[in-house]
């Protein structure tokens, strides 16, 4: 595949540019919880949601948000030579923290090459006090601010059978509130939910490129054992599409995504261990390539068909 074929704004390059040079994230694990776990809203979590959370790959909680970053500098510095980096406060819901503990925990990630700060959080849990914080933040050190929502999918039935506990209502009103204190906004969505079909997957499109959110990452479902929805699967009562199915998803996806939106990735990794089903056992890396051959071959882009804003779609009609 040419370098030069545009198929999708890349994240790396998005950093590349608006920092000079390549930056790499730093994940920070917390030790926290999430409304819908510890009874506010509900117990268990969502339906999908393991123990651990996202990330799996974090260093215990335990150690201080400094050890984390400096642990996990060392390896990337090594490894890539890298001199920039965003600290990713990643597991959980981290607005959920008391302010106190939130602004103590932010504040131990301001070191010197770290220029950016990506707050991981659920949309029902944006409140005005940590966004002045942060906002206070970014103006006093000059570091940059990002929130990542976790929506999952815009079909707000879905969301009802997944247990996440708000609906697209909540998100809509989150990325209001943070656009008024000038944060990029980072979207989650898993394009291959049971109940979803590729209408949802097209509205999921729709829906974050109106509200002009600035990037999104993609996700394939996985089940981890003793979750609601590995029990499900196990029992049979339903199915997961196929992988050539995802790829498809992902690539109708992107032709109705807003072209200015940066994609910060079309599947994500997962784990092995004690998982009921991840990846269509296949790596997540082989499975994205395999999109970019075939977006290529086929003339396939970001954008293609995002002919519906700001009153276009009104000539196709």
């Amino acid at each position: 595949m040419e370098k030069d074929i545009f198929i999708y704004r890349t994240y790396s390059d998005y950093l590349k540019e608006k920092y000079g040079e390549k930056v790499y994230k730093l994940p920070v694990n917390l030790p926290l919880t999430c409304p819908n776990r510890d009874g506010r809203l509900g117990r268990g979590g969502c339906s999908f949601c393991a123990e651990v959370g996202t990330g799996f790959e974090n260093l215990p909680n335990y150690y201080t948000v400094s050890q984390q970053l400096e642990s996990n500098k060392k390896v990337i510095e090594k490894k890539y030579k890298a001199k920039k980096f965003i600290a990713y406060f990643q597991n959980f819901t981290n607005t959920y923290l008391p302010l106190e503990d939130f602004k103590n925990y932010i504040q131990q990630a301001i070191l010197e090459d770290i220029v950016e700060i990506a707050i991981s959080t659920r949309p029902d849990c944006i409140d005005e006090e940590y966004l002045i914080f942060l906002k206070e933040i970014k103006d006093r050190h000059g570091i940059e601010i990002s929130i990542e929502l976790g929506l999952q999918t815009v079909n707000y039935h879905s969301l009802n059978r997944i247990n996440r506990g708000h609906t697209l209502a909540e998100f809509i009103d989150a990325v209001f509130y943070i656009r008024k204190y000038g944060f990029e906004i980072c979207t989650h969505l898993i394009l291959n939910l049971p109940w979803d079909q590729e209408e949802d997957v097209i509205e999921n499109a729709k829906i974050i490129s109106a509200l002009r959110i600035q990037q999104v990452k993609l996700h394939a479902l996985y089940l981890v054992e003793g979750t609601i929805m590995g029990d499900m699967y196990k029992r049979g009562e339903f199915k997961i599409i196929s992988v050539e199915e995802y790829q498809e998803r992902v690539m109708t996806f992107l032709e109705y995504l807003s072209p200015n939106i940066i994609v910060q990735r079309l599947i994500g990794r997962a784990p092995e261990e004690n998982s009921v089903f991840v990846n269509w056992n296949r790596s997540w890396w082989k499975i994205r390539d395999e999109i970019h051959e075939m977006m290529a071959k086929d003339n396939r882009y970001q954008g293609k068909r995002a002919n519906y804003l700001g009153g276009k779609a009104l000539s196709h009609n």
